[in-house]
């Protein structure tokens, strides 16, 4: 079986970090949200998969490479252009890079599976395709049920009493919605799916090509599964999946790091001596770092990896990235901190002077040693 992930958006929600990295390359405790669905493919024996880019490709296609670091064969299709020299993206829409793909190369010959590159989720997709083939049908979307206050976010899928697919609404409010089972974005596929994808031509799966398949009464189904599904569809997602990773809200996400003391984890080459800094749990503290004698972590709160924590400086509650140094003497509550940008928990940018973004300083090093070896 095949599969591919959807990797081409340019992620407007989550700015200003996308700025910067593509939103699969969005880490979760130090790992790319898009490396856990690869890992999740090839648990489940699907090796070759396709991924489509567009929005700062190169990062993704630098870190994943071909995919045999992950026992998985990786091809890409970016969708843009060269003009005058310069790339410009052009996403095509999530049907409209499935059916870019499947033209080049009909590289989708049998059953396979799309899932977005910018969740973690812990499904059985062999459980999943089986209620698929089971179902017959074109294509399956894998539903969950969510509260009824939580309708408004996602796209609400309305069935038949046989979970075949009747129609859909698009972030309805409360009192609107006609259901509680929501699109997951993870997809299920017959390639006869491709005879009702226009050619060349931005074409988005929920909005498009669903409602087409049921204007024209094509049978497909939405299956309801159980299984944790963390999205970072926005900015404060990324704070309310760590913390709830953290807090042991979700069992099986391996925290990295080796914990040293209960709900306390200390990555390698780290400097910190415990006894002398106020360390208050759940925390992660990552790779390289040095935490100066007198400061204070108050949990739960990452450290991502070769941070600098000077003495004095108080973290509460708070996501650091990597390559940020702290100041003396200075207190962050609520806020992630992402290279030149602090972003507070609701959503909303903070200013402040409080933090030094070390990657410009690191880079220069590398420039400066590279000169002093010619």
């Amino acid at each position: 079986m095949k599969g591919m992930i959807l990797a081409a958006g340019k992620g407007t929600r989550v700015r200003p970090i996308t700025q910067q990295i593509p939103k699969p390359m969005i880490p979760i405790l130090g790992k790319p949200v898009m490396e856990s669905m690869i890992e999740l493919f090839v648990q489940h024996n699907i090796s070759k998969i396709v991924i489509n880019t567009s929005h700062l490709a190169e990062v993704i296609e630098g870190y994943f490479g071909d995919g045999h670091h992950f026992d998985a064969q990786l091809s890409y299709s970016c969708e843009g252009a060269l003009k005058e020299g310069v790339f410009e993206s052009k996403a095509l829409g999530s049907a409209g890079g499935m059916k870019r793909i499947q033209e080049f190369s009909g590289f989708f010959d049998e059953t396979f599976v799309v899932v977005c590159g910018d969740a973690w989720i812990d499904l059985d997709l062999k459980e999943a395709v089986k209620k698929h083939r089971k179902n017959g049908g074109i294509a399956t979307i894998i539903t969950k049920r969510v509260h009824a206050d939580e309708v408004e976010k996602y796209g609400v899928v309305v069935t038949n009493d046989k979970g075949r697919v009747e129609s859909f609404q698009e972030k309805p409010t409360k009192e609107e919605a006609l259901s509680d089972q929501v699109n997951t974005g993870i997809y299920i596929f017959e390639p006869a799916i491709f005879d009702y994808i226009p050619k060349e031509t931005e074409f988005d799966i929920g909005s498009e090509l669903f409602p087409t398949l049921v204007e024209q009464h094509i049978p497909f189904h939405a299956v309801e599964m159980n299984f944790q599904w963390l999205d970072v569809g926005n900015i404060k997602d990324i704070w309310g999946v760590t913390e709830d990773v953290l807090s042991g809200k979700v069992p099986g996400y391996r925290i990295p790091g080796t914990q040293v003391k209960a709900g306390i984890w200390l990555g390698i080459n780290t400097n910190i001596n415990l006894s002398k800094c106020n360390i208050v749990p759940p925390v992660v503290i990552g790779s390289g770092c040095k935490v100066e004698d007198g400061a204070t972590i108050v949990g739960p709160a990452l450290i991502g990896a070769n941070c600098h924590v000077k003495s004095g400086a108080t973290i509460k509650h708070s996501l650091i990235f990597d390559y940020t140094q702290i100041h003396s003497g200075v207190d962050i509550a609520e806020q992630t901190i992402f290279g030149d940008f602090s972003i507070g928990h609701d959503g909303q940018a903070a200013s402040s002077v409080m933090w030094t973004n070390l990657r410009p300083y690191l880079a220069m090093n590398r420039l400066t040693d590279a000169i002093n070896t010619m």
